[in-house]
């Protein structure tokens, strides 16, 4: 076998493969390397998809004279000279490989002018050929023209999607660049059409509802938080608005549109319990870090970044989200959607407590708090036995790196608390101009459900079912992190069959010992249950056991849909229902137990515990106001 050296054309081709895929991957190079120009004016012209033609033309610094047949060689760029360089990246573009791929599989032609030049310079190039190089009036800044991609690669032209197909990609990716750099004046256009234009007056809600133009937009709120050298800021929904996927979630690291599992997993931690299973909130975050701390340099194309500490990026971003959706911003307003609150739950029913007194609910943040770990037998927080993370790679030998499993404490918060385990707001010390119960006054139940309350300028219904739903639920959470657990005494004992690979471990069983279960073996391959803990009802203890066990044994994570479902179920049937007539002391006494619960904004459903409506929304409906 000999070895040949590729001739220059050949390499260039196959080189191009890696970076060019496509006519957004053209469109994509050439306006990053316009925004690293300075550019505050950028106009993004494609015909036919890009297919055909693509134009990006921008006031940047333009090329040097010099250096314009240069910037199409391969390697090629002003943004890098040494290894250490590639530490402390801020710019989109450093590769070097851009200018020369493109040209390889295209038809280019580059019009360029530096402010100091007397004259620009226009370069035309055929397959990374040059054709002609001559000087050309022209305003400062860098236009360059794309046309017939893939002309001299009909293999790879085969594969091009329709145009519309190919124009949805290309749009999709200069918005997310619009709305990264809100001080540059974009403006896109296919086949003639202006499909957005933007002010580039730095205002990224402004930026934002320019690109997107959905009116569910202009509800969203600011969500910021920083810790150390990292910042999160940007915008979110509130929980009334959601999808069904996560397609309108947007992740930026230092100005560029990343895929993270990091940050998405930090965004889905922050809304826990306020959405409904299945619906995911909007997202525009930016996240601004030390360019030592992250290595964008792992993927052609840079769409994927590595932390140094991933840890901090999740909890920073899922406790912006949670201070956010303190606001009064984040309330649910009587404008929102009443289908976004239609979603399927389980089905569950609702029982009339004997006892309506509402007892206080005291925060367990102590020692007590604590669990003893599956493997190792020490005592550990409750959140590390419900992720069982080391556990489930031990056993399986793959770490468990799903948005299931939880955030690492925040240092700011003691190991064991409801909200370290359940991640439920802490409302204690919140910030930006948190929702404040002592300004509403109450006044009458409506329909024996809903309880009335006003402040300055809203009106407000809650619902009491919902509201005491939260209350007992963080209450059972309570009791569960107790130390000390009530068991109730069975007068059938339950005897269970445990899997082979799993009857010698401690782990399973101790866990159980701490929620209140009683146990020890019977026969060869059974263990008898003989007390069972107050939180779960006699009749679904058994199910509880073995669903418990089988989750273990298949090594999966036990975080919270065995023991935290069992608690919504008790918190529905203890609470007090919809029709339920309640007085005025009972009213005082839910409402004042609501606003100290961690979250009270919503149940464990993720149903709003109350709405609000705005005296213009009123007032436009008795059409004193326009609009």
């Amino acid at each position: 076998m000999r070895i040949n050296i590729l001739p220059k054309d050949v390499a260039d081709k196959i080189a191009a493969g890696e970076v060019i895929e496509r006519p957004v991957s053209v469109v994509k190079e050439l306006v990053e390397n316009a925004i690293d120009a300075g550019s505050t004016d950028i106009i993004v012209e494609i015909i036919g998809g890009g297919k055909e033609s693509i134009r990006v033309s921008d006031n940047g610094s333009g090329i040097e004279k010099d250096d314009v047949e240069k910037a199409f060689l391969r390697h090629a760029t002003s943004k890098i000279r040494a290894t250490e360089d590639l530490r402390k990246l801020d710019t989109l573009g450093f590769r070097g490989e851009a200018l020369a791929s493109i040209a390889a599989v295209s038809r280019v032609e580059l019009i360029t002018k530096t402010e100091d030049a007397r004259a620009g310079e226009r370069l035309l190039l055929h397959g990374g050929e040059t054709i002609s190089s001559e000087s050309i009036g022209c305003p400062r800044g860098t236009t360059i023209i794309v046309r017939d991609l893939f002309y001299n690669l009909p293999a790879r032209l085969k594969f091009m999607k329709s145009e519309a197909a190919e124009s949805g990609q290309i749009i999709d990716m200069v918005s997310r660049l619009a709305i990264t750099r809100t001080d540059i004046r974009f403006k896109l256009i296919s086949n003639g059409k202006a499909v957005f234009s933007t002010l580039g007056n730095g205002d990224l809600k402004a930026a934002i509802l320019a690109v997107y133009k959905d009116s569910e937009y202009k509800e969203l709120i600011s969500c910021e938080r920083q810790e150390g050298k990292l910042k999160v800021h940007g915008y979110i929904s509130r929980p009334s608005f959601s999808r069904a996927n996560r397609r309108s979630q947007y992740f930026f690291v230092n100005g560029r549109t990343v895929k993270s599992s990091v940050i998405e997993k930090g965004l889905s931690l922050g809304y826990k319990e306020r959405l409904f299973d299945g619906r995911y909130p909007i997202a525009f975050l930016f996240l601004d870090v030390d360019p030592a701390l992250v290595d964008v340099n792992i993927h052609p194309n840079k769409r994927e970044v590595k932390f140094d500490d991933d840890v901090a990026v999740t909890s920073l971003v899922r406790d912006a989200v949670i201070d956010a959706l303190t606001k009064r911003d984040a309330v649910v307003t009587s404008s929102d959607s009443s289908s976004k609150f239609e979603e399927k739950v389980s089905s569950y029913t609702a029982y009339k407590t004997k006892d309506k007194t509402i007892a206080n609910i005291k925060n367990h943040e102590s020692e007590s708090n604590r669990i003893v770990d599956f493997e190792s037998g020490e005592q550990v927080g409750i959140r590390d036995f419900l992720s069982s993370e080391k556990r489930t790679e031990k056993r399986t030998g793959k770490k468990d790196s799903g948005l299931n499993a939880e955030a690492p404490d925040s240092s700011s918060k003691s190991a064991g608390s409801i909200s370290d385990t359940f991640g439920t707001p802490d409302i204690e010390k919140p910030i930006n101009q948190p929702f404040d119960f002592d300004e509403l006054k109450f006044g009458e139940i409506i329909f024996d459900t809903y309880i009335t309350a006003t402040d300055e300028d809203n009106f407000y219904l809650f619902d009491q079912h919902a509201a005491h739903e939260r209350i007992n639920y963080e209450k059972f959470i309570a009791a569960y992190l107790n130390e000390e657990k009530n068991s109730q005494l069975l007068l059938l004992p339950i005897i269970v069959d445990v899997p082979a690979e799993i009857l010698d471990e401690d782990g399973w069983q101790e866990a159980l010992k701490r929620m209140g279960f009683s146990l020890e073996l019977f026969g060869e391959n059974s263990f008898v249950f003989r007390e069972i803990p107050e939180f779960i009802e006699i009749g679904e203890a058994e199910g509880f056991i073995r669903t418990f066990i089988d989750e273990y044994a298949e090594g999966n994570t036990l975080r919270n849909h065995v023991v935290i479902d069992k608690l919504i179920t008790k918190a529905c049937k203890s609470s007090i229902k919809a029709h339920d007539t309640i007085s005025k002391e009972e009213v005082d006494a839910l409402i004042d137990e609501l606003k100290n619960c961690e979250n009270p904004f919503s149940c464990p459903h993720g149903r709003p515990t109350f709405v609000k409506f705005r005296l213009y929304d009123i007032e436009r409906m008795f059409k004193r106001v326009q609009g």
